[in-house]
């Protein structure tokens, strides 16, 4: 089907509904100048709608994980509702999405539920989901430098994950990008990444809070275009997780998405693919979705317990979750109305809890980094308290690469992290260099 004879559009407009000003995509802005609001890109309803239901659906069947430019990425594969405006020589991509949906069917059954799958967003090209947002940033930014827009570089901060999808976009497009992150809390294998890129990186004695309070400051000079998620291009990305989970599950919702939440950016992104499909007619209900805190970094949760009446920002605790140690989320008004409108929850887990539900998980064939870990917490504690019920059918999405958390995974089987369960360690045995050590090892092991 060919959809050149159609003109899908999009813009920027206010996120306060009593405002509604509009901006163009390729002005520098994030928020909104008459009111002080975040921003959303939003799409030209009517026009999309003149292509049917079941003609996108097969649109975007035809080109998932197809060899063809742009549409191996499945960000790009549904250009027309992310970014219809841009040209294709402008899109900078690493064949972001189109990650694999794992199901989970034992660790399901176990539970209880119908089926669990575990959306693995940190299979891409910088090990997290943090891609799929900035694949649309970036090239947003080389279609504004082709029209010339005197943009000199890409900024943002970070607790990690950014910083390496940033970097590595960046870089692919010749970009200059600047990285401010907190010193000391960012794992090593997340602060190599942006160096290796070429990226300028400052570590700042703060934690990720002060970080975005400074690179906001620096992102006024408008030469310098802020690449963190309050920049709505990101939410524009990361929303088609939403139609790539419902496309993976035969066009079905599920009854229930876990998503980790920090900046919250993600849960925003989630809320709006669904309410976009179950606009134009591809699917005919919203699931429900449990946003999962850390319990160091749960200001959401706090508000959530008061419902929602008022929020309030926090100091973030050092916790293993550290992309999601974040007490003053940006995205927060945002996350909200997603949560309001899904009937969401918010839930938190403790260190021990989030170590322990990462290693169950892995039990099943799951690689989970602390982050997951939080999801599943919060999954295995909603199952317990029948707020998900028996039966019923749950997506966790896996915003990272188990790989970036190598200390997490060695610290808890050499049970270097606190009150942990002692059942799920599973130590590194030496071994006599013969059959006979190796039987005795296995004749223990085998009678438990």
């Amino acid at each position: 089907m060919s959809l050149t004879k159609y003109q899908f559009r999009a813009q920027f407009r206010c996120t306060n509904e009593s405002c509604g000003k509009t901006y163009p995509l390729h002005q520098v802005i994030y928020s909104c100048e008459a009111c002080g609001e975040l921003l959303n890109v939003e799409h030209d309803i009517d026009s999309l709608k003149q292509v049917s239901a079941s003609d996108w659906k097969s649109e975007f069947e035809t080109r998932f994980r197809s060899s063809q430019f742009p549409n191996a990425s499945g960000v790009w594969g549904k250009k027309e509702w992310v970014l219809p405006g841009i040209q294709d020589e402008n899109i900078v991509t690493s064949g972001e999405g189109t990650t694999h949906l794992y199901d989970a069917s034992r660790f399901a059954k176990d539970l209880g539920l119908a089926s669990l799958h575990v959306k693995q967003c940190g299979v891409s090209h910088t090990g997290s989901f943090k891609d799929l947002g900035m694949t649309v940033l970036v090239s947003q930014v080389k279609q504004m430098i082709a029209d010339g827009v005197p943009i000199q570089a890409v900024a943002c901060a970070s607790t990690g994950d950014t910083s390496a999808a940033l970097a590595s976009y960046a870089a692919k497009a010749g970009i200059p990008s600047i990285i401010l992150l907190p010193a000391n809390k960012v794992s090593t294998a997340q602060l190599i990444q942006p160096v290796s890129n070429g990226a300028l990186v400052l570590a700042l004695e703060t934690d990720f809070d002060g970080c975005m309070a400074v690179v906001k400051e620096l992102t006024k000079e408008k030469s310098i275009y802020l690449a963190n998620s309050m920049n709505s291009l990101r939410i524009e990305g990361q929303k088609t997780i939403s139609i790539e989970i419902t496309q993976q599950l035969g066009w079905k919702v599920p009854d229930w998405i876990v998503i980790p939440g920090g900046n919250l950016g993600n849960v925003s992104a989630l809320g709006m693919g669904f309410e976009m499909m179950l606009e134009l007619g591809l699917i005919n209900k919203l699931p429900r979705i449990i946003l999962a805190q850390a319990k160091n970094a749960s200001p959401l949760y706090e508000s959530f317990k008061k419902g929602f009446a008022d929020f309030s920002p926090v100091t973030a605790e050092k916790t293993l979750a550290s992309a999601i140690q974040i007490g003053d989320p940006v995205s927060v008004k945002k996350a909200i109305r997603v949560l309001k409108k899904f009937n969401g929850v918010v839930e938190v887990a403790t260190e021990e809890e989030l170590a322990n539900a990462a290693a169950r998980g892995d039990l099943y064939g799951l690689y989970n980094d602390p982050h997951t870990g939080v999801a599943l917490a919060a999954l295995l504690k909603s199952v317990e308290s029948g707020v998900v019920g028996k039966g019923e059918s749950v997506v966790v999405i896996s915003t990272a690469n188990g790989l970036k958390f190598t200390e997490f995974k060695l610290a808890f089987h050499e049970g270097k992290i606190p009150n942990i369960d002692e059942k799920l360690k599973n130590r590194i045995q030496p071994c006599k260099p013969n059959l006979s050590g190796v039987m005795e090892i296995l004749g223990k092991q085998l009678k438990k």
